[in-house]
């Protein structure tokens, strides 16, 4: 069975600057049992960066997965309850892992990005 993921980026908060956040792969397919890496590169000014990651299945609203601080926020993290999900932020860029994917994986995923104020 193949799982399909399709990943899809927002800017949640711009400022002045023209904050921008897009994906690097968009259609992913998997194999269930195997690891996929959804990566998305952004630009902004600011130091105050927070990366957020939803699921999107058809049909239905987004629901949040979690989010990682960058940039003068690194360290800032939610941990999700299902530890198949992991997120890594770099000064440029964000990624979410997906271990052992299964079927249920199969949906639209966003990334997006918020800056807090200065």
């Amino acid at each position: 069975m193949c799982v399909c993921l399709t990943l899809l980026c927002i800017t949640v908060l711009c400022s002045a600057f023209a904050d921008s956040i897009s994906p690097v792969n968009k259609d992913i397919s998997k194999r269930e049992g195997e690891s996929v890496t959804m990566s998305c590169l952004y630009d902004t000014r600011s130091n105050n960066v927070y990366l957020y990651w939803y699921r999107q299945y058809l049909n239905r609203e987004p629901e949040y997965l979690l989010y990682e601080g960058a940039r003068s926020y690194s360290g800032y993290k939610d941990t999700p309850d299902d530890h198949r999900f992991q997120s890594t932020a770099s000064q440029s860029s964000t990624e979410l892992t997906i271990t052992g994917v299964t079927m249920s994986d199969s949906a639209l995923y966003y990334c997006a990005l918020r800056v807090a104020a200065q």
